[in-house]
This record gives C-alpha cells, structure tokens and sequence, in this order.
C-alpha cells in the first residue's frame, strides 16, 4: 500500500490520509486561516487530530511484516505482529493454499506480495546426480506461480544421502532476489520478470571445493554489497559484492578446511557495526564496508558444522556446535573488541556426556541472563548465560534423537517453534523450565538420508517464514500457508 509522509516525517497509510487530508483542507472551518493556526485556535479539533494520529500509528506498528531473508528481519527470527494467535483450533489451522514444489532444505521468503522458494528436480536419466535448481516464485495471497527461473546442475560433489536440493533461503531486497544454489552458484534475478541480472560461480569464479553437505550460506544485504560465505582462493572464506553488478568489492579470509555451513549477521555493538561470520576454525568480527578484521576468537568445528547462527543479546554474542559445545563472548561497549566469557569444556556430541548445550542445527537464543536450545539428541536445556552452568533439561519439546532439530522465531512473550516432526509449537522459556502452550500438525517430515544416525526417521529441516499474519513452510513435496491471524478464527 502506498505511503504519505506528513511533515513531521510521520508516515501513513495512502487509504487512511482521507481525516488529515479533510482537516488540512478545510482549515477547520477557518479558511481564512492557515492550518496550524486554525489548530491552535480549536483545541478540541487539535484534540481529534492528535487522537487520529495516534490511531494510523498504531495501525502502522502492527501492520504485516515481510520475511525478506534467512530468519526474517536483521535474521534476528523475531516475528513482530500483532493479532496473532494464543492457542491452536482443535482442527488445526487455516491452510490458505498449498502446490506441490521439488526436494530441498532452503527456507522461503516473503516480500512484496510474493513467496520465494528453491527447490531441485533430478533429471529422470541421470547416474551421476544431474538435475535442475529452481527459484520458484509464488503469489503470496493465492500460491499462483508469478514466475520461475531454473539453471543445471550436479549434485555429484555432495554428500549422497544428502543430496536433495537448495539449502540457503533467498534474500529479497528491492526489485532483486539473490539466491545460492547447493554448490555454490550466486544468482541475481529482477523479482517482477524473472530476468537474470548476474551470477557468479564459487567453483569456476574462486576455486571454491563444495563441502559434503552443500552449500547452505544465504547472501546478506549491506547497503549496496551483497556479502557471501564462498569458501574461494586466496582469501575468499567471505566476499561483498556490489548487489548491482556481481563485481567484487572486497574479500577476507583465508580457508583452512572448508566454508562451513554458517550465515553472515551484522550486529552492531562497541560504536560499529561489526560483520559476524562463524566458520570452522573461529568467530571472527569485520568490517561490513571494508572487511577489515576487528577480533578473531578460535574455536575449532568438527566435520565444518558451522550451522546455528550467531546470536547477539545485548553484549553477549553465543555460538553452537555439535562437537565441543558453546562459545561465549563478551562484547566490549565502547570499540569493537570482544573477549571469551566462557566456553564448554566437552568434545563429545553424546547426550549423556554433555557440560552444556551442544546444538547441532538449532540456533539456540538468549534471553536476558539465559540461553536455551537443543542439543546433539533433541534435550532442551537452559543454561546461565553468564557461566554456561546448566540449569534444567527438558525431553518434551523434541524427538530425543540424534539431528533432532527445532526453530525458534519470538512473537511477543512467547516463541513459535518449529520442530523437525512437521509440528508447531507456542511456548514459553524461563529459568526455570519449559512452558508448552500448544501445538499442531502443520506439514509432514519427508527428508530422510540414506545412511548414519539421522537415517531412522524422517525430517522437516526448513526453517519457515512468517509474514502478514501466515506462516508459510514446505517440505520435499508441497509449500504452504497457513493462518496465524486470531481473527480468522
């Protein structure tokens, strides 16, 4: 809906300018006078005028929200509308449309009245994994496709059992859609017709080597860069590119192992903004404009498992992994420094032998002094963010099973989470426990490797996308939207 701004940069609906307009207008029945004169001598129309104003910002505060990019707004997986549902109807929630779509794990996003989702088809003669990447793009209100854009590929350098489609949600900025397919092809496209604006190719472009799992990295939007996780040579593990041309603005780095599988944040914090990119030999801080480094703290990854998040609560910034468990870091107030507050002293993934929170895929968060999130087998554990110290453990919010898996994304004082099983969940976390508020079926797990501990059962491992009232999810099979606005129910 078109904008007006009012003079003191208030901004309002084009819809809802009708009682200001009118007023302005008519001078109040005063046309002699100009406006605000004729304000200053009705103070009960000064009154009204006041009150209305209030009216359309409210109205603004809780207007839909976009979910432009990996965990929404800033990636912070905060959810900020209101009018959303407490509880879950017995027979589950409105599903607005569904279309059936290819394999992957990439998430959508939701911009400008369109969905946006990747997804893989393997070529019906191929031995060797060939096939073809997908951007799909939806009509966020009916699920009628708009457009689509495909590109071959080979899937031959993944891991077999994991080769299934995209993994990184695309980022929507503007009237461009940056994607990044599962082994490392960066693609722009213009979101009204499809047209392709560029692409660059790790592999060819930057002698990138494809980690087992793919490439998982969604590009992040800084202005007028586009900063990705590309893993090339030399000192190519991050490039910003300029988000027009594809043409690189600067590279930092150097690449040990692999690229690992985690996602670029911003955070700002000592008076700069600093450029967070976990990878698998450390957490290292930059510049976002011009890459230079501002701290550097090792903390080594098994098998490259850089995949939860980062996560910045006021001067706490935590990291998570399978093998040696959590980092935490103090950031410092006044230049950008940061110093290690504590970390976890064990490097065995089992449930059993454990000091804190070892998550695998699960980007835990922190409230005030507290983390929580899932480990390596499905516990849910909450933990003292100042010492690390464990304070409780929970079995019911997941499967407690290896690569069990769970989103959270905060509306408000409660948490929607999706876990791994297809399910909803509302919920609440507290320092002393889980507060289950309920839940719902919403879309059935159907990815299942082939082989190790993940290989029992099957898996939803798409981190959904809520916008304007809906959540909207897919699995290998089928995309969806869903109600979660109270007053459709």
């Amino acid at each position: 809906m078109a904008m007006i701004a009012l003079g003191d940069n208030t901004l309002i609906n084009r819809s809802r300018y009708s009682s200001y307009h009118l007023l302005r207008q008519r001078r109040l029945h005063c046309p002699q006078l100009s406006p605000d004169e004729a304000l200053e001598r009705n103070p009960l129309m000064k009154h009204i005028l006041f009150a209305t104003l209030i009216v359309l910002a409210s109205t603004i505060d809780t207007m839909g929200q976009e979910w432009s990019q990996w965990r929404g707004e800033d990636r912070q997986g905060v959810w900020h509308e209101d009018g959303i549902i407490d509880r879950f109807p017995d027979d589950g929630l409105k599903v607005k449309w569904r279309i059936p779509i290819g394999s992957g794990y990439a998430g959508p996003a939701v911009s400008n009245g369109r969905v946006f989702v990747l997804d893989w088809t393997e070529d019906a003669s191929s031995r060797t994994l060939d096939g073809t990447e997908r951007l799909l793009v939806l009509d966020e209100e009916t699920g009628g496709e708009l457009w689509m854009a495909e590109w071959q590929t080979s899937y031959r350098a993944l891991m077999g059992s994991y080769a299934i489609g995209p993994r990184a949600t695309p980022t929507v900025d503007g009237d461009s859609v940056f994607v990044v397919g599962a082994t490392g092809r960066l693609l722009s496209f213009d979101v009204t017709d499809g047209s392709r604006n560029w692409v660059v190719d790790y592999v060819e472009d930057y002698d990138m080597s494809v980690p087992p799992w793919g490439m998982a990295s969604a590009p992040l939007v800084d202005d007028s860069r586009l900063i990705a996780i590309v893993g090339g040579h030399p000192d190519a593990l991050v490039v910003a590119f300029d988000k027009r041309t594809g043409q690189e603005v600067w590279r930092a780095l150097d690449v040990v192992s692999e690229s690992g599988y985690g996602q670029p944040v911003i955070y700002e914090a000592g008076g700069v903004r600093q450029l967070i990119i976990w990878h698998p030999t450390g957490l290292t801080s930059l510049s976002p404009e011009t890459g230079e480094v501002y701290w550097e703290q090792p903390f080594e990854t098994g098998d490259g498992m850089t995949i939860a998040t980062p996560v910045k609560s006021g001067s706490y910034l935590l990291v998570s992994q399978l093998y040696n468990g959590s980092l935490m870091m103090r950031l410092n107030t006044d230049s950008p420094r940061a110093e290690l507050l504590w970390q976890g002293s064990s490097n065995s993934p089992d449930a059993d032998a454990t000091d804190g929170l070892h998550s695998m895929t699960t980007t835990p968060i922190v409230i005030d002094d507290y983390v929580y999130g899932v480990g390596s087998y499905g516990e849910l554990r909450g933990l003292d963010a100042r010492t690390g110290e464990r304070l409780w453990m929970s079995d019911q919010l997941t499967m407690q099973e290896m690569c069990a898996t769970a989103f959270f994304v905060r509306n408000g004082d409660r948490y929607f989470v999706n876990s791994d099983d297809g399910q909803l969940v509302i919920a609440r976390f507290t320092p002393q426990g889980y507060v289950e508020l309920d839940r719902t079926d919403l879309i059935a797990p159907t990815a299942q490797p082939a082989r190790g501990h993940c290989a029992d059962r099957l898996f939803n491992w798409v981190h959904p996308a809520y916008a304007n009232g809906h959540i909207v999810q897919r699995n290998d099979h089928e995309i969806l939207r869903a109600s979660l606005t109270a007053s459709d129910y």
